[in-house]
């Protein structure tokens, strides 16, 4: 039994670092990309603050990404790529940190209650092949410090998982 909870921290890359040490802990051993996508939300959304959404999509034909396991209120099901900030995280091949939503060009609005939000993408082999997505109902809540430890987080995520 793996045990999460929030992580006690001097700054953000301390915090980073342990939360990066539980993910790698967790995902030890286990190759299935849904188990992994499940359990790696769960540790997300209990152990980071001020989060209302934590979860994954995945690519689904050239055009469109469909939901996957997370953590949170009901989600959107399906959005094309090049829509909203997962499908600009896709269609730009890079992540998307986003003070306001409500400021971002065609941004979707599954939850009312999320201000900002980090998406990072999933790449396989230069090929991007989902997204981790996390929102706040805290404006600004997301810095390039939890960028960075989210892409390592993804990037963890990716060589724990088959494809």
């Amino acid at each position: 039994m793996h045990e999460i909870g929030k992580i006690e921290a001097a700054d953000k890359p301390a915090f980073y670092r342990e939360l990066l040490a539980q993910a790698e802990g967790l995902l030890h051993g286990e190759r299935d990309a849904v188990a992994n996508a499940a359990n790696l939300s769960a540790l997300i959304y209990d152990a980071v603050d001020d989060l209302n959404w934590a979860g994954f999509y995945f690519l689904k034909g050239p055009q469109e990404l469909v939901l996957g396991p997370f953590q949170g209120k009901v989600a959107c099901v399906r959005i094309p790529v090049g829509k909203g900030v997962c499908g600009a995280a896709v269609a730009e091949g890079k992540s998307q940190l986003v003070p306001d939503v409500h400021a971002f060009p065609g941004h979707i609005a599954c939850d009312a209650a999320s201000r900002s939000e980090l998406v990072t993408p999933l790449v396989r082999d230069g090929v991007v092949f989902g997204v981790l997505d996390l929102d706040s109902p805290s404006p600004g809540r997301f810095t390039a410090e939890d960028q960075a430890g989210f892409e390592a987080l993804a990037a963890l995520y990716v060589s724990a998982s088959d494809a």
